[in-house]
């Protein structure tokens, strides 16, 4: 395709993108690109839409600042438009570029046949792409933990996230599976709230203790479960010693920090609650595996990644304790 022709199809995407935005009153466009563009004629077609840039070479949005447009530069090394496309929407979200509900117009080159065309307009809400943690990405954890009790435990995990309890926010921690040897670092700090029942009576499989462990989250301590699904112990303090060789996010607190240790310390999935905001990361072999932004809103899903650095630098939780 020559420049003119390929200029003729980008411009023509573009309209198409920005009557879209329109439309649908979208909160960004996105525009994932191959080689620099005219920055001044692209800011004159867009007028005020929230533009982001999206490219592979850093040196292909050199200039675009005069047009302050945001940037994302996704990596290299990916060879997937799909996965580029996912990889742009989640460093948005994680540079505050984009929110967790938004609806996103994006053009970009589908196929791949030419170099330096568009040929794509997509239109996408972020809840709905990114949507519910799904089976196949748990069961890349590798655990000996049945795929069903681990799903059941990050969804209820979530739903507390999501929740909270008597409007205010909880944070907490479950640890899955191997629980004798969780049990062997842990000790209880208080009421024990499953002390006493019969097994039955603490199976997460029953939606009322599910429930119950929803109320039961609100106190400190985390809760242990077996890799049936039964809640073995609450309100438990997890005693792992040092963390020396466990490198976190800044920002995560102590509750963060435990579950990393103690999913180091034994073959245990430890899955934590952020008090300050309601994401739940999966931690095992003391690294965050999997993160997830429950959504509000009614009929909403939350989103769901796999943490892109561990030892990034974040503003959250710095508070976050109780574990």
């Amino acid at each position: 395709m020559s420049p003119a022709k390929d200029d003729e199809q980008f411009l023509t995407f573009l309209s198409l993108a920005s009557t879209l935005y329109k439309a649908n009153e979208a909160d960004a466009l996105l525009v994932m690109l191959s080689r620099p563009v005219d920055w001044a004629m692209l800011k004159k077609k867009v007028g005020r839409h929230n533009v982001v840039l999206v490219a592979s070479d850093p040196s292909v949005l050199e200039g675009a600042d005069d047009e302050e447009f945001s940037k994302i530069v996704v990596d290299s090394t990916i060879s997937s438009v799909y996965d580029k496309l996912n990889q742009a929407l989640l460093d948005g979200l994680a540079s505050d570029l984009l929110s967790s509900g938004s609806d996103v117009v994006a053009i970009f080159n589908a196929f791949g046949q030419e170099r330096n065309s568009v040929n794509s307009v997509s239109f996408i809400r972020l809840d709905e792409r990114l949507g519910r943690l799904s089976s196949r990405e748990l069961r890349s954890l590798e655990t000996q933990v049945p795929l069903e009790t681990l799903k059941l435990v990050v969804d209820l995990a979530v739903d507390i996230g999501r929740e909270g309890r008597e409007g205010k926010p909880v944070g907490t921690m479950i640890v899955v599976g191997d629980h004798r040897k969780v049990l062997e670092h842990s000790r209880s700090i208080g009421f024990d709230p499953v002390k006493g029942y019969k097994q039955a009576e603490r199976n997460l499989h029953d939606s009322s203790v599910r429930e119950a462990v929803k109320e039961a989250a609100l106190m400190d301590g985390a809760f242990v479960v077996s890799s049936a699904g039964v809640v073995v112990a609450g309100c438990q303090l997890l005693e792992t010693g040092g963390t020396g060789s466990i490198t976190l996010s800044k920002g995560l607190g102590t509750r963060h920090w435990a579950g990393a240790a103690i999913s180091q310390r034994t073959k245990a999935i430890a899955v934590v609650v952020s008090e300050s905001n309601g994401s739940v990361r999966i931690f095992q072999n003391g690294e965050v595996m999997l993160r997830i932004e429950p959504t509000a809103g009614p009929g909403r899903r939350p989103m769901t990644w796999k943490e892109l650095n561990p030892r990034e630098s974040t503003d959250e939780e710095k508070d976050d304790s109780g574990a």
